[in-house]
């Protein structure tokens, strides 16, 4: 069954590959859930589940709730959860995917229900603080949340229109070049920047940029990184199941210190570290990052 219903009556998709012990896999922004495949197929015995996300891969036409993302990503996984009447599973969370698994121990049961946790490159509190440091691009938060500040004002300005193209040659612009200052600012790297910086003078090109087509989803997601003020440091700190965190030493949204200090505070947690990686390790280790999945899942047996 590749979709299924949500309490608003939307349909999101939802990949499964396999047989076994059951996987729940949680994306990260942008991703789609074929995109897990290279890292999971060689894995026997397990079944995974990998929704796609709203506005992603098969659920691209799901409409927005109103709510923020992470409170609708777990409304969604805990429907999807019933649906499947999967009293115990593992879980794969990686980026935002862990933020909602975090928002679900929070306000939820999720933790209950968890018999084997892999958490990938993220924090339990998004907003930097007196009492947290490594929240969402540490100490280059406040650049970060201008940036956001500006693409929201955009995009509100424009709620008529639907698509990249639909906007004038010098709004698209605009965007796109707002869009690549968080590029270059998140990037350990200069590729990246570079890429992006061509295609910014090629407009066949500028949609690509951006991680999702229309307006109103990308709008929908700066705002839930701009507005989010959760602290999930309890909810995960009491998380009993086997944990293992997967981090990037340079990662620079998420700052590797950070999440070493949740990873020692709890009791049966181990933490790999990528040290060529920023945040996504899948990409730049790809073979460590297959073996390292593969060593997880063997735990689970």
């Amino acid at each position: 069954m590749p979709y299924y219903n949500m309490p608003d009556g939307e349909k999101l998709f939802v990949r499964e590959i396999g047989q076994g012990e059951p996987v729940l896999v949680l994306s990260g922004l942008g991703m789609q859930s074929w995109q897990w495949i290279p890292f999971l197929l060689p894995n026997q015995k397990y079944k995974f589940i990998i929704p796609d996300w709203r506005g992603f891969g098969g659920s691209n036409r799901c409409a927005i709730p109103d709510m923020d993302a992470i409170s609708s990503h777990w409304r969604d996984i805990d429907s999807l959860i019933t649906q499947l009447e999967l009293p115990s599973f593992a879980v794969i969370a990686y980026s935002m995917g862990a933020t909602t698994a975090m928002h679900g121990m929070q306000y939820g049961d999720f933790g209950d229900k968890i018999s084997h946790y892999l958490h990938i490159d993220q924090t339990p509190k998004i907003r930097v603080d007196e009492t947290w440091n490594y929240g969402l691009f540490g100490k280059k938060q406040f650049e970060f949340r201008h940036l956001l500040k500006e693409i929201s004002q955009l995009l509100n300005a424009h709620t008529d229109k639907k698509l990249l193209k639909e906007l004038d040659d010098t709004d698209r612009r605009s965007l796109v070049e707002l869009w690549l200052d968080f590029i270059k600012l998140q990037a350990s790297n200069k590729v990246a920047p570079y890429l992006f910086g061509i295609a910014l003078n090629r407009p066949k090109l500028q949609p690509y940029i951006l991680p999702v087509q229309r307006l109103d989803y990308l709008k929908w997601y700066v705002n839930n990184y701009l507005h989010h003020n959760e602290d999930y440091r309890s909810a995960i700190s009491t998380l009993t199941c086997p944990t293992t965190f997967f981090t990037g030493q340079e990662s620079v949204l998420y700052p590797a210190k950070g999440q070493k200090i949740i990873a020692d505070s709890m009791l049966n947690a181990r933490q790999v570290i990528f040290k060529k990686s920023g945040h996504t390790p899948l990409i730049t280790e790809p073979v460590k990052f297959r073996s390292e999945i593969s060593r997880f899942l063997k735990s689970i047996a």
